[in-house]
Protein backbone atom coordinates (compact mmCIF):
# COMPACT_ATOMS: atom_id res chain seq x y z
CA UNK A 1 0.00 0.00 0.00
CA UNK A 2 1.17 3.51 -0.81
CA UNK A 3 -0.17 7.04 -0.60
CA UNK A 4 -0.69 6.78 -4.36
CA UNK A 5 -3.27 4.00 -4.00
CA UNK A 6 -5.92 6.38 -2.65
CA UNK A 7 -8.64 8.23 -4.50
CA UNK A 8 -10.00 11.49 -3.13
CA UNK A 9 -12.59 14.02 -4.25
CA UNK A 10 -11.65 17.63 -4.85
CA UNK A 11 -13.62 20.41 -3.21
CA UNK A 12 -15.26 20.91 -6.62
CA UNK A 13 -16.45 17.28 -6.72
CA UNK A 14 -13.91 15.70 -9.08
CA UNK A 15 -12.57 12.30 -8.06
CA UNK A 16 -8.80 12.01 -8.51
CA UNK A 17 -6.11 9.50 -7.64
CA UNK A 18 -3.25 10.68 -5.46
CA UNK A 19 -0.89 9.15 -8.01
CA UNK A 20 -1.41 12.52 -9.71
CA UNK A 21 1.15 13.77 -7.16
CA UNK A 22 3.81 11.09 -7.77
CA UNK A 23 7.29 12.56 -7.51
CA UNK A 24 6.17 15.54 -5.42
CA UNK A 25 6.71 16.36 -1.77
CA UNK A 26 3.31 16.59 -0.08
CA UNK A 27 1.97 18.11 3.09
CA UNK A 28 -1.46 16.65 3.86
CA UNK A 29 -3.54 18.38 6.53
CA UNK A 30 -7.06 18.31 7.91
CA UNK A 31 -8.50 21.81 8.14
CA UNK A 32 -11.37 23.83 9.60
CA UNK A 33 -12.65 27.39 9.13
CA UNK A 34 -13.74 28.16 12.69
CA UNK A 35 -10.81 26.87 14.73
CA UNK A 36 -8.16 28.60 16.77
CA UNK A 37 -5.66 27.10 14.33
CA UNK A 38 -7.49 28.42 11.22
CA UNK A 39 -4.93 31.26 10.78
CA UNK A 40 -2.44 28.52 9.84
CA UNK A 41 -4.00 28.75 6.36
CA UNK A 42 -1.95 31.94 5.89
CA UNK A 43 1.40 30.23 6.48
CA UNK A 44 0.34 27.09 4.64
CA UNK A 45 -0.24 29.34 1.61
CA UNK A 46 3.20 30.96 2.17
CA UNK A 47 4.85 27.50 2.22
CA UNK A 48 2.97 26.57 -0.92
CA UNK A 49 4.08 29.73 -2.73
CA UNK A 50 7.69 29.31 -1.61
CA UNK A 51 8.16 25.66 -2.59
CA UNK A 52 5.48 24.78 -5.15
CA UNK A 53 7.78 25.49 -8.11
CA UNK A 54 10.21 22.94 -6.61
CA UNK A 55 7.66 20.12 -6.60
CA UNK A 56 5.85 20.75 -3.32
CA UNK A 57 2.08 20.46 -2.88
CA UNK A 58 -0.21 21.00 0.09
CA UNK A 59 -3.44 19.01 0.18
CA UNK A 60 -6.14 20.37 2.48
CA UNK A 61 -8.98 18.19 3.76
CA UNK A 62 -11.74 20.03 5.67
CA UNK A 63 -13.34 18.09 8.51
CA UNK A 64 -16.18 18.90 10.88
CA UNK A 65 -15.22 16.29 13.50
CA UNK A 66 -13.66 18.63 16.04
CA UNK A 67 -16.27 20.69 17.91
CA UNK A 68 -18.10 21.24 14.61
CA UNK A 69 -15.56 23.84 13.51
CA UNK A 70 -16.14 23.23 9.78
CA UNK A 71 -19.92 23.54 9.42
CA UNK A 72 -20.03 24.98 5.89
CA UNK A 73 -20.61 23.26 2.58
CA UNK A 74 -17.69 22.47 0.29
CA UNK A 75 -18.38 25.61 -1.76
CA UNK A 76 -18.55 27.74 1.41
CA UNK A 77 -15.24 26.29 2.61
CA UNK A 78 -13.62 26.98 -0.76
CA UNK A 79 -14.86 30.58 -0.80
CA UNK A 80 -13.78 31.15 2.82
CA UNK A 81 -10.26 29.88 2.13
CA UNK A 82 -9.84 31.90 -1.06
CA UNK A 83 -11.25 35.18 0.30
CA UNK A 84 -9.71 35.13 3.77
CA UNK A 85 -6.36 33.43 3.14
CA UNK A 86 -5.79 33.45 -0.62
CA UNK A 87 -5.55 29.65 -0.61
CA UNK A 88 -4.37 28.35 -3.96
CA UNK A 89 -3.23 24.88 -2.92
CA UNK A 90 -5.56 21.94 -3.64
CA UNK A 91 -8.52 21.58 -1.29
CA UNK A 92 -10.71 18.51 -1.09
CA UNK A 93 -14.25 17.71 -0.01
CA UNK A 94 -15.13 17.57 3.66
CA UNK A 95 -14.33 14.18 5.13
CA UNK A 96 -14.00 12.39 8.44
CA UNK A 97 -10.39 11.97 9.54
CA UNK A 98 -10.82 9.96 12.75
CA UNK A 99 -12.86 7.03 13.99
CA UNK A 100 -14.67 4.28 12.12
CA UNK A 101 -15.86 6.69 9.42
CA UNK A 102 -12.41 8.14 8.73
CA UNK A 103 -11.43 8.34 5.08
CA UNK A 104 -9.07 5.46 4.18
CA UNK A 105 -6.33 8.00 3.36
CA UNK A 106 -6.29 9.27 6.93
CA UNK A 107 -6.45 5.75 8.37
CA UNK A 108 -3.34 5.03 6.30
CA UNK A 109 -1.55 8.23 7.36
CA UNK A 110 -2.22 7.44 11.03
CA UNK A 111 -0.96 3.87 10.63
CA UNK A 112 2.25 5.14 9.02
CA UNK A 113 2.86 7.95 11.52
CA UNK A 114 1.36 7.38 14.98
CA UNK A 115 0.65 10.06 17.56
CA UNK A 116 3.74 10.82 19.67
CA UNK A 117 2.15 13.39 21.98
CA UNK A 118 2.04 17.15 22.13
CA UNK A 119 5.04 19.28 23.01
CA UNK A 120 4.03 20.16 26.57
CA UNK A 121 6.90 22.67 26.79
CA UNK A 122 5.07 24.69 24.14
CA UNK A 123 2.19 26.81 25.53
CA UNK A 124 -0.15 25.94 22.65
CA UNK A 125 0.66 22.23 22.87
CA UNK A 126 0.03 22.28 26.62
CA UNK A 127 -3.23 24.21 26.13
CA UNK A 128 -4.53 21.79 23.48
CA UNK A 129 -3.57 18.76 25.56
CA UNK A 130 -5.39 20.18 28.60
CA UNK A 131 -8.41 21.18 26.47
CA UNK A 132 -8.69 17.64 25.14
CA UNK A 133 -8.21 16.10 28.59
CA UNK A 134 -11.05 18.23 29.95
CA UNK A 135 -13.50 18.22 27.03
CA UNK A 136 -12.65 15.32 24.71
CA UNK A 137 -10.56 12.82 26.73
CA UNK A 138 -11.30 9.98 24.30
CA UNK A 139 -9.54 11.98 21.55
CA UNK A 140 -6.23 11.42 23.36
CA UNK A 141 -6.55 7.64 23.19
CA UNK A 142 -4.62 5.89 20.43
CA UNK A 143 -2.99 7.32 17.34
CA UNK A 144 -5.98 9.06 15.76
CA UNK A 145 -6.03 12.65 14.59
CA UNK A 146 -6.36 14.78 17.72
CA UNK A 147 -7.55 18.10 16.27
CA UNK A 148 -7.69 20.30 13.17
CA UNK A 149 -4.49 21.06 11.27
CA UNK A 150 -2.64 17.82 11.96
CA UNK A 151 -0.05 17.73 9.18
CA UNK A 152 1.66 14.77 7.46
CA UNK A 153 4.80 15.24 5.36
CA UNK A 154 5.23 12.85 2.43
CA UNK A 155 8.46 12.40 0.44
CA UNK A 156 8.75 12.16 -3.36
CA UNK A 157 8.41 8.37 -3.20
CA UNK A 158 5.10 8.58 -1.34
CA UNK A 159 6.45 7.67 2.11
CA UNK A 160 5.02 9.33 5.21
CA UNK A 161 8.12 10.82 6.82
CA UNK A 162 6.71 13.01 9.60
CA UNK A 163 3.59 13.96 11.50
CA UNK A 164 3.14 17.42 12.97
CA UNK A 165 0.39 18.02 15.49
CA UNK A 166 -1.99 20.99 15.35
CA UNK A 167 0.15 23.42 17.40
CA UNK A 168 3.13 23.07 15.05
CA UNK A 169 3.18 26.18 12.88
CA UNK A 170 3.51 25.60 9.13
CA UNK A 171 6.63 27.76 8.81
CA UNK A 172 8.33 25.57 11.43
CA UNK A 173 7.96 22.69 8.97
CA UNK A 174 9.88 24.55 6.22
CA UNK A 175 13.30 23.03 7.15
CA UNK A 176 11.81 19.53 6.85
CA UNK A 177 10.29 20.39 3.46
CA UNK A 178 13.64 21.76 2.26
CA UNK A 179 15.35 18.44 3.10
CA UNK A 180 12.96 16.65 0.75
CA UNK A 181 12.81 18.98 -2.26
Amino acid sequence: MSIYDFKVTTIDGEEISLDKYKGKVLLITNTASKCGFTPQYKDLQKLYEKYNSEGFEILGFPSNQFAEQEPGSNSEVKTFCEINYGVQFPMFEKIDVRGETAHPLFKYLISESPFKGFDLEDATGKFLNNHLLKNFPDFLIGDSIKWNFTKFLIDREGNVVARFESPVEPMDIAPEVEKLI
